[in-house]
């Protein structure tokens, strides 16, 4: 007799390491969205973006707008916290796209604002075009397999800094506390999907954590080693 009760309170503790693996997710990120702040602190005082890039800002919030629509009720179910992270993802993205836009050139203003435009042309064909599908596991299947692919995109990005640490043996392009971040992060909604039985959020997420480890792992050699040869002195010193 004791047997459904039982059920009952396993399912209500997954619960709840899900609700906390979630919050834990979400904390982690904000501290991934603030991350840029530097550099537009520097691009509001010189009051030009100089050389860099408004795409990684273009394409973060093209995937937090997939996402943000795979979490919503219309497609998933019991993914409250992939909605709120992916909403203040989106917020903090599109402020830095404008913010950019605002103290671009011409030209790069012009070809961000149409960026701008697929973006939300996308997003838009994305929702219109799932909220065609009568059948919700169809549904379903549709956007999870794109918010999953957008996802994987995003955490194979690391690869290329990867290759450049292992080419150049330093760590000067791979801030740690930016590795730390993405492997918390990862790992937070890597839990979160496997106690919401989520592949759609457990698979992406599980590749994302792998890469940060190999990042962390990269960082603190690499970083040993050059601290090693700084502070190496030689045994014989030569005045001649």
């Amino acid at each position: 007799r004791s047997f459904p009760m039982d059920v009952f309170a396993f399912q209500g503790s997954f619960s709840m390491w899900k609700d906390v693996a979630g919050i834990a997710g979400n904390i982690f990120a904000f501290g991934l969205f603030i991350s840029p702040m530097p550099t537009f602190r520097r691009i509001l005082r010189n009051k030009s973006t100089e050389q860099f890039s408004g795409l990684p800002y273009i394409y973060s919030l093209l995937n937090c707008l997939i996402c943000l629509w795979y979490g919503s009720p219309f497609i998933s179910q019991r993914n409250l916290m992939l909605v709120t992270v992916n909403s203040v993802g989106a917020t903090f993205q599109l402020c830095y796209i404008i913010l950019f836009i605002m103290h671009t050139d011409k030209k790069n203003k012009m070809r961000m604002l149409v960026l701008l435009l697929v973006v939300f042309a996308v997003v838009g064909l994305i929702v219109a075009g799932s909220l065609q599908i009568p059948d919700k596991l169809a549904r379903w299947y549709f956007v999870g397999f794109l918010s999953c692919a957008s996802l994987v995109s995003m955490f194979a990005s690391p690869l290329f800094v990867i290759n450049l640490v292992i080419r150049t043996k330093s760590v000067e392009f791979m801030p740690f506390y930016l590795s730390l971040s993405t492997f918390l992060l990862s790992g937070s909604f890597l839990l979160y999907g496997l106690f919401n039985s989520d592949a759609f959020v457990y698979t992406p997420n599980g590749i994302g954590t792998i890469l940060g480890i190999v990042q962390l792992s990269l960082y603190c050699y690499y970083h040993r080693s050059s601290i090693e040869e700084e502070t190496k002195e030689p045994l014989i010193v030569s005045y001649v």
